[in-house]
């Protein structure tokens, strides 16, 4: 694939065959030659952020937990913040125009972009070079648009269900199967 996919999402298809992505919808973060990389934003943990990074916890939404990111480098903490001025400023990078990382070492108040929310995740999903071009060309994943309320839902269990339903049409006809979704 020639485009980035970044700040798409995946829904992991039926025939992944990888357990650590049934019925995930991965967030990608970033998508290039080198490879690719991004977070499951719909398995939350029942751990409180307050618990984690307590300076984030004022702009965490419901539910105010961390998030299991993938499988990749599980202590690893990436942070995920929708911004209300995407200026370029220390602490935060964008992925798709107001939705970007941000620097979990910063207090939330210091970067000048304005953090409306922000969800943590530990660990993520990571692809080497053509990997996941690979995987999506075999129809292990459906690439889709984020609507604006899927990265920070207040009810994450109910995603995959309501990106499917969603886009029920493209993914059934590329899934060969209809009852699947």
């Amino acid at each position: 694939m020639s485009d980035s996919l970044s700040g798409r999402l995946l829904i992991a298809g039926p025939s992944l065959g990888d357990p650590n992505f049934d019925r995930t919808i991965v967030y990608l973060l970033d998508h290039g030659p080198e490879g690719a990389l991004g977070v499951v934003i719909n398995r939350s943990t029942d751990l409180d952020v307050a618990d984690t990074v307590l300076s984030w916890a004022t702009v965490a939404p419901p539910p105010a937990v961390l998030f299991s990111g993938g499988p990749v480098e599980a202590g690893v903490l990436v942070g995920l913040a929708r911004v209300r001025d995407p200026i370029v400023c220390p602490g935060w990078s964008s992925v798709e125009h107001d939705v970007g990382t941000v620097d979990l070492a910063m207090d939330p108040g210091a970067i000048v972009a304005g953090v409306e929310a922000a969800r943590l995740f530990a660990g993520y999903a990571g692809w080497g070079p053509g990997q996941l071009d690979d995987e999506i060309a075999g129809g292990a994943w459906f690439v889709v648009e984020a609507e604006p309320g899927d990265l920070f839902t207040a009810e994450p269990e109910h995603l995959w269900g309501t990106v499917l339903r969603r886009n029920q049409d493209h993914v059934a006809l590329a899934a060969g199967n209809p009852s699947w979704n």
